[in-house]
C-alpha cells in the first residue's frame, strides 16, 4: 500500500484572508484600548480640575506676584483676599480652559501611557512580558512628553486668566486685554498665529517628561507592591490604597520639578506679543527669577502646590483607575 505523507493531511494551506483579517482585529482591539484610556482619563481630568483648580489658581497667582510690594503674603492669605475680592468664582478663574481641554489632555495622557506600557511590554518577536519597575517610569517620561504638547495650551490661557487680578492690584491703571478664555484665545491667535498657544511649551516639556516618569511610574509600582502585600490583583485593592498610590504620586511629581514649573508659569503669563516678553526663553527666565530672589523664587506657590497634590491626584488616579477596571470587566 502507498504511504501517505502525514503533511498532506496534517497541515493544510493557510488561508489567504488570515493575515488580513488578524491584523484588522488587532488594529480594531487597539482601537477599542484607546477609547477607552480617552474615557478613562477624560473622568479623571474632570475630577481633578473641580478639586484641584483653586489649588492652582492659589499657586499661579503667588508665583507671578510681584517681589516688591507682594499683593498677597501667602497661601491662606490669598484665599482670603480672593474670596473677599472676587467670590468664589475667583478661585474658578480660568477653569473653562482645563475644562474644556481635559478631553483632549486626559485622551492623551491616559491613551499615551496605556500604549506606552503596552510597547514596553511587547517583545521583538511579538510576545509580550511582565513590566519591570523601570519600565512603568520609561512609560511615564513617553507620557509627559507627548501630553506636553496638548497640555501648554491649556496652562496657558488658563494662567493668563489666573493673573490678570494680580496685575490689577499691583497697578491701579492696569486694564485686562481680555477677560475670558474666548477672547484670549482670539488675541493670542491675532498676535501670534497657530504658535499663539504655545507660549511656554519647552518649559513644559521640560517639566512633564521627568514629572511623570515620577508620578505614574510611583503610582504603578506602589499598586504593584500594595496587591503583592494583600495577596490581590491591584483591581481589586481598595479605594484608600488606590488614592493613598495616587496622591503620593501627586506629591511626588511636584517635590521632584516645581523650580521648572515656576519658570513655566512666568513664561505662560508673560505679554502674549512677543516683543514685549520679560521670559523670552527658559535660560532668561531662569536668570531674571534668580535675580529677584535667589532660590526662594523658585519655591513661590510650593504650600499650596503640595495641599493640592495629595487629594486632586488621588482622585484623578482612583477614578481613572476605577473606570478603566469597569470598561475591561
Amino acid at each position: 500500500m502507498e504511504e501517505v505523507q502525514p503533511s498532506a493531511v496534517q497541515m493544510p494551506a493557510p488561508s489567504l484572508s488570515a493575515a488580513p483579517a488578524a491584523a484588522a482585529a488587532q488594529a480594531s482591539s487597539g482601537f477599542v484600548k484607546f477609547l477607552k484610556d480617552s474615557f478613562a482619563g477624560t473622568v479623571g481630568g474632570v475630577a481633578v480640575t473641580l478639586v484641584g483648580h483653586p489649588f492652582d489658581t492659589v499657586k499661579v497667582r503667588l508665583q507671578t506676584q510681584p517681589t516688591t510690594n507682594p499683593i498677597y503674603s501667602g497661601a491662606i492669605d490669598c484665599v482670603r483676599k480672593t474670596l473677599q475680592w472676587e467670590g468664589i468664582g475667583g478661585l474658578y478663574k480660568g477653569v473653562t480652559s482645563p475644562l474644556a481641554g481635559q478631553m483632549f489632555f486626559r485622551a492623551t495622557l491616559f491613551s499615551a501611557f496605556g500604549a506606552s506600557k503596552r510597547w514596553l511590554a511587547t517583545n521583538p518577536d511579538g510576545t509580550t512580558r511582565a513590566l519591570t519597575t523601570a519600565d512603568y517610569f520609561k512609560a511615564g517620561f513617553i507620557t509627559g512628553a507627548a501630553a506636553a504638547f496638548t497640555e501648554s495650551p491649556i496652562d496657558f490661557y488658563k494662567s493668563q486668566i489666573q493673573v490678570q487680578m494680580v496685575r490689577a492690584k499691583a497697578d491701579p491703571a492696569y486694564k485686562p486685554p481680555y477677560t475670558s478664555v474666548s477672547e484670549c484665545v482670539r488675541a493670542t491667535l491675532r498676535t501670534s498665529g497657530v504658535k499663539g498657544p504655545f507660549q511656554g511649551l519647552s518649559a513644559t516639556l521640560l517639566r512633564n517628561a521627568p514629572a511623570n516618569a515620577v508620578y505614574l511610574g510611583s503610582f504603578e509600582v506602589l499598586k504593584g507592591r500594595a496587591a503583592s502585600h494583600y495577596g490581590c490583583e491591584t483591581k481589586d485593592l481598595s479605594a484608600a490604597v488606590v488614592m493613598a498610590a495616587g496622591g503620593t504620586g501627586g506629591i511626588l511629581y511636584w517635590l521632584a520639578i516645581f523650580p521648572v514649573d515656576v519658570i513655566k508659569s512666568a513664561m505662560m503669563t508673560d505679554s502674549i506679543d512677543p516683543s514685549q516678553r520679560r521670559y523670552p526663553s527658559i535660560p532668561a527666565a531662569a536668570r531674571a527669577l534668580w535675580a529677584e530672589g535667589g532660590v526662594s523664587r523658585f519655591y513661590r506657590g510650593f504650600s499650596p502646590c503640595l495641599m493640592r497634590a495629595a487629594p486632586a491626584n488621588a482622585v484623578m488616579l482612583f477614578t481613572v483607575d476605577k473606570v478603566t477596571h469597569l470598561l475591561n470587566e
